[in-house]
């Protein structure tokens, strides 16, 4: 196997994602003799700007690489032992990259949240990744990490409560404070310019197990409209992102042998308040579109707005015995920009540095990354995972 120059290439360092993560890569990981990255991107212009703007000049190289030249794609491919990349829509720019890992046994992860392209890839290069030992992780930011990981490590906290899994859980997003991303808003149209090309696809997107390699669950409890939650005795609104991240938690489930049990039940909901206000606050996001104010790709907010942002989502799983246990997840900057950037970069270094008996495939990050994820995160990256009674 040729001997690779870099642990992490990031690819897309010239946007405005792709530079958070260098600027945390830099705080974090420039002086750190254990681990080697570099930048990757289309402009060879841009990208020296961005060592400029770091003060990178001598201490970071840069490849560039156009997505949509295969050969381009496999030279950055074979330098690196992961490839982060922050490039979406995926649907679009990503395949080549993600086929080039997978046929070379390259570790991959990735922001996305486009689940028919994820369902096609699966199909596609599943069998090819765990042939090559290559580690193909979607999802690895704001989608899906707090939820994958928090339905995970409540689900451990319930088996050693009462030795077998909650068969329901509830995520209840409690506060969330900062922009969506642009390039969540662009994933969500290029989605649905597919789904105009390709009607079928809305089987893939409407089933919550469309990423559980074939595995059909029971029904699951309606998280499509406003509810009142008698259990916390709030109103709840539909929260966009539970389509996206309710497939991975069950995809999650699949590739652990079914930890959470084969009647897993998950729903997924924003908290509005109780009484008369929290209704009509329900009713009023539930009419309204989340990324109508999404930045473009490539924009975002201030540092002062990212930094000031947060997120707390409980974790409500039902007990045997009637009872319920809680966990929190919260993070300390806002959700689409800050805590993202620093979720995907502790998540290749996870998998290069603390993974390496994982076989490979395609993942979800609970089930490749599980604890050892969570503890980097808790450690480097501003998460939290709390028991709450």
């Amino acid at each position: 196997m040729t001997e690779k120059n870099f642990d992490v290439v990031i690819y897309g360092a010239t946007g405005y994602t792709g530079k958070l993560v260098v600027e945390y890569m830099v705080k974090n990981y420039l002086d750190d003799n254990e681990v080697n990255w570099t930048i990757a991107g289309r402009s060879e212009e841009k990208l020296k700007s961005v060592k400029d703007g770091f003060g990178l000049a001598d201490s970071i190289n840069e490849i560039v690489v156009d997505s949509n030249d295969y050969e381009s794609v496999q030279k950055m491919v074979s330098q690196s032992k992961c490839v982060l990349t922050t490039v979406g829509p995926y649907q679009l720019y990503g395949s080549n990259i993600l086929r080039a890992c997978a046929e070379t046994g390259v570790d991959y992860v990735d922001l996305c949240g486009e689940p028919a392209w994820m369902h096609k890839m699966i199909q596609e290069y599943n069998e090819i990744s765990k042939s090559s030992g290559a580690r193909i992780i979607f999802s690895c930011g704001f989608d899906s990490i707090p939820f994958d990981l928090g339905v995970y490590l409540l689900q451990n906290k319930v088996i050693a409560h009462q030795s077998n899994p909650a068969r329901n859980i509830r995520g209840r997003v409690r506060a969330m404070n900062g922009e969506f991303s642009g390039g969540t808003a662009a994933s969500m149209t290029a989605t649905m310019a597919s789904l105009k090309k390709n009607p079928e696809l809305i089987e893939i997107l409407g089933n919550p197990f469309a990423l559980s390699d074939g595995f059909q669950g029971p029904q699951q409890p309606n998280d499509s409209k406003p509810m009142f939650d008698e259990k916390l005795e709030t109103w709840v609104s539909p929260f966009f992102m539970a389509p996206i991240n309710s497939k991975n938690i069950h995809r999650s489930n699949t590739l652990l042998n079914h930890f959470y049990g084969k009647e897993f039940c998950y729903n997924e909901m924003w908290i509005q308040g109780p009484g008369d206000s929290g209704k009509a606050a329900a009713q009023a996001i539930a009419g309204a579109n989340p990324l109508e104010n999404a930045p473009e790709p490539g924009d975002g907010p201030s540092k002062e707005s990212r930094e000031n942002g947060n997120y707390d989502i409980l974790f409500c799983a039902d007990l045997d015995d009637g009872s319920v246990l809680n966990l929190s997840v919260k993070g300390d900057m806002d959700p689409g920009y800050g805590s993202t950037s620093k979720m995907i970069a502790e998540s290749a270094l996870c998998i290069v540095k603390d993974c390496l008996d994982l076989n490979g495939g395609i993942y979800t990050p609970a089930a490749a990354m599980g604890e050892k994820l969570i503890s980097r995160l808790e450690a480097n990256a501003g998460l939290t995972f709390s028991e709450e009674n």
